[in-house]
């Protein structure tokens, strides 16, 4: 292939990993998104230091994915390399320490820590995101969170240097980090745990996934939670004391089942569902004078008309 982006990147990594003009509306929870110039999915770590030296060197635009969760990216995709860790997924323990990368799911560490009798990672067991992901954004539930229980952590910087950070170096705060700023990648986590009972572990888990499913739309594509928690409010309860829920902007809508949703019901646009956040925003702003942050990414370009 004359391309020279995608001739180096397949002296880095095996040839079916490296994707053009792939959709990556195959890769987002919300089922939304253009294409992106080049997908990649390395497999090893030294893989993605060449990757990102490859961007660094050729100026190319570099984006990383994660596994699509708590993201949006728009009808006009993403230019340059778009980097997906999904292949760097092993879990293993060390002694009362569970050690996952990057693109292992969350929710696989925690289970991987029930198996082990290590107590601690019960509040991540229905967070979709992977281990990367949640580190990124602090992830949370149930009175739980990534700072509570991260050592540390391995990151490629974008120079492509691999080094190891404490959690007190990535200034972990409520759904945020300094990873973004830093332009870090996060290659794998070490996460510090306690010995607990199985069943005492388990019973934990059960009642918190049985909590999410009864609660969260799981049955269509969404991004999660859209809005983090304002400051002496709940999100969803302003929503729907907005009479917003069951909204719809083309194939976009406010969960009937959870007002903090938006579900893609019926092959919605990026453009549908990020019209129907601002609408959100707005309505919940008029009516209570409170602003409602996103917590979830938005990224890409838009459709060029």
């Amino acid at each position: 292939m004359n391309d020279p982006i995608y001739n180096k990147l397949t002296q880095i990594t095996a040839e079916e990993n490296v994707l053009k003009d792939e959709p990556l509306k195959e890769h987002t929870y919300t089922r939304l998104g253009g294409k992106a110039d080049y997908y990649v999915t390395p497999s090893t770590y030294q893989e993605v230091q060449e990757i990102v030296l490859l961007a660094n060197q050729e100026d190319v635009e570099f984006t990383l994915l994660g596994n699509g969760s708590n993201l949006i990216v728009r009808d006009g995709g993403i230019r340059g390399i778009v980097m997906n860790l999904q292949k760097l997924a092993a879990i293993k323990a060390d002694g009362d320490s569970v050690i996952a990368e990057s693109g292992a799911r969350i929710i696989d560490a925690s289970r991987f820590a029930l198996n082990e009798r290590l107590t601690g990672l019960e509040f991540a067991c229905g967070i979709p995101g992977s281990v990367g992901g949640a580190l990124y954004m602090n992830a949370g539930a149930y009175g739980g969170e990534i700072k509570d229980v991260l050592r540390s952590t391995l990151v490629c910087t974008k120079d492509g240097e691999l080094i190891t950070l404490s959690a007190d170096e990535l200034d972990l705060d409520y759904r945020t980090s300094n990873i973004p700023d830093n332009g870090y990648i996060v290659l794998e986590a070490t996460f510090d745990l306690k010995q607990g009972e199985y069943e005492d572990i388990k019973a934990v888990m059960d009642d918190l996934t049985e909590k999410r499913e009864s609660k969260q739309p799981l049955e269509y594509p969404s991004c999660g939670s859209v809005f983090k928690r304002p400051p002496g409010y709940f999100a969803g309860k302003l929503i729907q004391d907005s009479n917003l829920q069951g909204v719809q902007i083309g194939g976009a809508q406010v969960s009937k089942k959870h007002a903090g949703f938006i579900v893609n019901i019926d092959d919605a646009t990026a453009t549908e569902y990020i019209s129907l956040i601002k609408h959100v925003q707005a309505t919940v702003k008029d009516k209570f004078g409170v602003t409602l942050e996103r917590e979830v990414r938005i990224i890409g370009e838009d459709v060029e008309v």
